[in-house]
């Protein structure tokens, strides 16, 4: 529960208070780690890019391990961390079984959360999928960065639940025509701002911040639009949105037909068809 004096934090304040707490993993993400050591010696070895795969879908751990590896790399004086492989890559696979053994391990129990992370993992997909479409130098990049693109919620749902929810409350009161709107109401910040500002404190690496900032790039245009599909998506498969997103990321991706775009969606061919049948009415 928020002290009194927490509920009169700004975003100055809760940045402070959240930039050197203990970031934790899923319980899914602990679990399954768990069960490969549990294996002894007969456990299987996994190459970095298989171990990518493993730990795709916890935002929680992307962000320590982004931290982490820049830590080692500060005093090695390498090149940045801007994909999870190479976050594994500076690690190595022992210290990352280490690190998520000792975190703080969470449940998401939630709905809003539940939906926050789910979007997350979703729109890091999707942007991945796009990247790879418009041949970009490290569609990585972009899918990592997406992934962390709603971080101050994320953490805010862990450490400070009321913020969210009382969030979540406002937009469907009505009172809030926008999640934005209805966090500014509520926190007096919206958690993007929070993203940024932590994303500052912590010196993330400049290509994720930018991406994470929203300069005015295809790349960027990417990952926000893969972020407001997932959005969409999360809230109805035939959300009229969608059409709209499927037009404004075939701007940012030419040559590559809305048909494509639009597969690496998982719904099902008929809801497709809707949003390419929505695209000829726009």
């Amino acid at each position: 529960m928020l002290s009194r004096h927490q509920q009169s934090w700004g975003i100055e304040q809760w940045a402070a208070y959240l930039k050197d707490k203990d970031i934790p993993v899923l319980s899914a993400t602990r679990d399954s780690f768990q069960a490969l050591k549990s294996q002894g010696n007969d456990a299987p070895e996994f190459s970095p890019r298989e171990l990518v795969d493993m730990v795709h879908d916890d935002p929680y751990l992307a962000l320590k391990l982004l931290i982490e590896a820049e830590r080692h790399r500060s005093r090695r004086l390498g090149k940045e961390t801007t994909t999870q492989l190479g976050a594994i890559l500076q690690l190595g696979s022992d210290e990352l079984y280490s690190l998520i053994s000792r975190s703080p391990v969470v449940a998401v129990n939630h709905p809003g959360w539940k939906a926050a992370v789910a979007t997350a993992v979703l729109a890091s997909g999707i942007a991945r999928a796009w990247s790879n479409f418009r041949s970009d130098t490290s569609p990585e990049e972009i899918s990592l960065a997406t992934l962390l693109s709603e971080t101050g919620e994320l953490l805010l749902w862990h450490f400070a639940p009321e913020l969210p929810a009382q969030a979540i409350a406002e937009f469907e009161a009505g009172r809030a025509n926008r999640t934005g709107l209805a966090q500014l109401n509520t926190a007096g910040f919206t958690f993007r701002q929070l993203t940024l500002a932590l994303a500052d404190i912590w010196q993330l690496p400049q290509m994720i911040s930018q991406l994470i900032r929203g300069v005015d790039r295809p790349r960027t245009h990417i990952a926000q639009i893969a972020i407001d599909c997932a959005r969409h998506l999360m809230q109805n498969p035939d959300n009229p949105a969608l059409p709209s997103d499927i037009g404004n990321i075939s701007q940012y991706i030419p040559g590559v037909a809305k048909e494509k775009l639009v597969s690496v969606l998982p719904i099902s061919e008929t809801q497709q068809a809707h949003i390419l049948a929505g695209l000829q009415m726009e």
